[in-house]
Parts: structure tokens; sequence; C-alpha cells
């Protein structure tokens, strides 16, 4: 998988090679914690919705509107904030700030008393957070080795986010919500964070001041966009993050109001997904490493239809519902790929940081602002089915553009080429 979407920020400063490899594995996983902290904060009101909907007597519409307003700040900040970043020469500080400010938005989540207050808290807590991760990466490639930064950046963004704010979320905060309140469920949330930016400011030092090489022109969308490529994974990533967002907001009011389990059930249920997105997060971009992205794009977006079938239809054993929901949500580990590196793969290389911007705001707030909302609304007014249709349109939508991407993994690209050149000589 290539990183070059990061590396010319990197390349003028040598900083990886400034520091050992114990410290460049702590920055990494360090910076992973804190990204699950926050995603385990981000993902709290999803899982503790079975508990706050009724007490502050919510509409399916408002609680679309948490996942909505969140990602809209989330997608703004994480545009401002890196730039900022930019601008002042600083990044930890910025880690620093914006994790404590996250924490502190969930303690008001906590204190929430009616809807506004709780919608407030939420498009405070994306302002926050949205940064982060961008901010993340910077300190990534400055201080990692080239050779050991595109699994780096996997691991900040993927593990600690997909083990905690999914995996370790629900089968945590829905006991305690059963036992001493959903309110307490969003004070445990916003501890750790206060943890890891201690950590952070104490134990990382101030990444060196980036190289960049003024000659580089500057890029335009209608650049951006010249390839087939990455306009079809600005579309599928407007699909998917619909597809994971609404998944996140209304399975789990889906499995206990319709289906009926408990929620400790649903929070295992759930948590399944967080395992899968895990494993899945390294498993499925090195299958497309070596047979194609291709062909992995479209197996694993139609696979995709099995969660929100298997939810709706199928009633048999618990253990094999979650084993349904960890096979369907496999598609998570397309993630990156679509993101990131077939973008990278299918244009310049000078031009994969814009479009990694430009794919991967598009899919949060296209996808992310507008479909939980309009799947409240569905819910509203057919049911909370409703929202599990969608997700089963967004995903077969989405495998259906994938039917049109150029391949553009390099070990198969050469190998389609090899017989050509052959033929030539």
């Amino acid at each position: 998988m290539r990183d070059d979407h990061m590396g010319d920020a990197g390349q003028g400063t040598g900083a990886g090679q400034a520091r050992g490899k114990g410290y460049q594995i702590w920055v990494t996983a360090l910076l992973s914690l804190n990204f699950g902290i926050l995603f385990f904060d981000r993902n709290a009101v999803n899982f503790l919705m079975p508990f706050v909907q009724p007490d502050l007597k919510l509409t399916n519409t408002q609680v679309g509107m948490f996942s909505s307003a969140l990602s809209l700040t989330w997608a703004l900040s994480g545009l401002l904030v890196g730039r900022i970043s930019d601008k002042l020469g600083s990044k930890k500080p910025v880690v620093v700030i914006a994790t404590i400010a996250f924490c502190l938005c969930s303690f008001i989540s906590g204190a929430a008393s009616s809807f506004l207050m709780l919608l407030g808290a939420r498009l405070l807590m994306g302002a926050a957070e949205g940064g982060v991760m961008p901010v993340s990466h910077a300190m990534i490639v400055s201080e990692v080795a080239p050779e050991r930064r595109g699994l780096a950046m996997g691991v900040a963004q993927n593990l600690g986010s997909n083990l905690l704010g999914s995996g370790l979320a629900p089968i945590l905060l829905v006991p305690v919500a059963a036992a001493v309140g959903w309110r307490t469920g969003f004070y445990l949330a916003a501890l750790p964070g206060l943890v890891t930016a201690a950590l952070i400011w104490f134990t990382l030092r101030e990444p060196p001041a980036e190289v960049h090489d003024e000659a580089t022109p500057k890029v335009t969308l209608r650049e951006a966009f010249a390839h087939r490529n990455v306009i079809l994974c600005a579309l599928i990533a407007i699909l998917l993050v619909s597809y994971l967002v609404v998944c996140w907001a209304f399975m789990p009011l889906y499995l206990t109001k319709a289906r009926g389990f408990a929620p400790e059930t649903m929070g295992w249920l759930m948590a399944t997904l967080g395992i899968s997105a895990g494993i899945g997060s390294f498993v499925v971009p090195a299958i497309s490493d070596a047979i194609g992205r291709r062909p992995v794009m479209i197996f694993f977006s139609f696979l995709g239809v099995i969660l929100p079938l298997g939810a709706l239809y199928y009633q048999g054993s618990t253990l094999v519902l979650a084993a349904i929901f960890f096979i369907g949500w496999g598609l998570n580990g397309l993630f990156p790929m679509f993101m990131a590196t077939i973008p990278a793969e299918s244009v310049d290389p000078r031009l994969t940081a814009t479009l990694t911007g430009v794919v991967m705001g598009t899919g949060e707030v296209l996808g992310g602002v507008l479909s939980p909302f309009f799947a409240g609304a569905l819910a509203d007014s057919y049911g909370l089915s409703a929202p599990l249709w969608l997700m089963l349109v967004c995903t077969v939508l989405a495998g259906m553009l994938t039917l049109g991407l150029i391949e553009s993994a390099p070990r198969v690209v050469a190998r389609r080429l090899t017989p050509a050149l052959a033929a030539g000589t």
C-alpha cells in the first residue's frame, strides 16, 4: 500500500530516522490509542441511545441529527484545524488541546437535559475531534521512517478506533448504563482521553518542521477529479460512509426495540463490528495487494448486504447472527483503499494529499451528515427497519460503482504489463 499522500511532507526533514524504532512505535501506538478513545467518545451516544432516547423523549429524526451534526463539524474541523496547525508550525499542542476538548464535550453530553443541549455537545465534539487524525498523521509522517510509514498510518487510524470505539465501547458502556445510568456512561467515556492527552504532552516531542517544495504547483479541484477512479472513489465514499454512520446510529435501536434483544446482547453484537473492522483494516488491503483493488472492492461492497439482511430476517442463533455481523462488516477494510490508496495509485503522487482530503471530506459531509438525518426521518415514517433498508441500498449502489474502477494495484498492473512488454520485444 502506498503512502505517497503523506510522503512529500516528511521527505525534506529526514525526521523518520532522527528517532529510534522504539520511539517510532510509541508515537504510533499512543496516537492510535488516542484516536481509539476519540472514537469511543464519538460512538458512545449510539450505544447509549436505547437509554437516552426514552429519557429525553427523542424522535428517531432527532437521533439521526446527532450523527449528522457531529459529522458536519468533524468534516469542517478536519480541514480547518490541519491548516491552522500548518500555519502555526505546531502539532503536539493541537492534538492535546483537541483531546481535552472532546473529553469535556463527553462530560457535557452526560449532563444534557434536553435535545438541544445534547445536540450542542455533539456539534462541539465534532469540532474538537475532526482535526485530531490529520494532525496525528502529520506527526507520524515527521517521526516514522518512510519504509514503515504506511503501516504506522494504518495502525494509527484503524486499530485503536476499531478495537476501542467499535469493539470495547458497547461491551463496557451498555452494562454501565443499565446498572448506574447512561449519564455515567458518558462521564466514563471522557476520562481516558485526559490520560492520553497527558501522555502525549509529556512523552512526545514536537515534530521537526517540515520542508515543502515551493516549486510544486497548486492543485485545483478540476485536476483532482480528472481521473475516473477519483470520481468513483468519492461517490463510493458517500455511500459507504452513509452505510457506516446509519448502522452506528440505528442498529442499536433496531436490535433492542424492533428485535427485542436485551441491551447487553445488543452491546456484544455491535462489538463484533469493531473486531471485524480491526481485522479487516489489515486483511482486506493485504488481499487487494495480491489479487487487485478492483475485485476486492467489488466483493466486499456486495458482501455488505448480508449485515442488514441478517438483522432484518435471521431468526436463529445469536452466535450465527454475530457471525453475519462480523462477515458483513468486512467492507470496513475498504475504507483506506477508496479514501487514499486507489486515488494515490491512479494519479500523479503530488495530487494525493488533495485527493485524499476531497474523497474523505465528500464522504463525511454528504454521507455522514445527510444520511443519519434521512434515516431518522425514514424511521419515524416507516419504522426502525427503514434505516437498514437504506444501508442495503447504499452498499448495493457502491458495489455497482466499483465495477467501473480501473485496476491500480502496482503488483497486479505490473503482472499485466509484463506479457505485453514481452510481446513488444
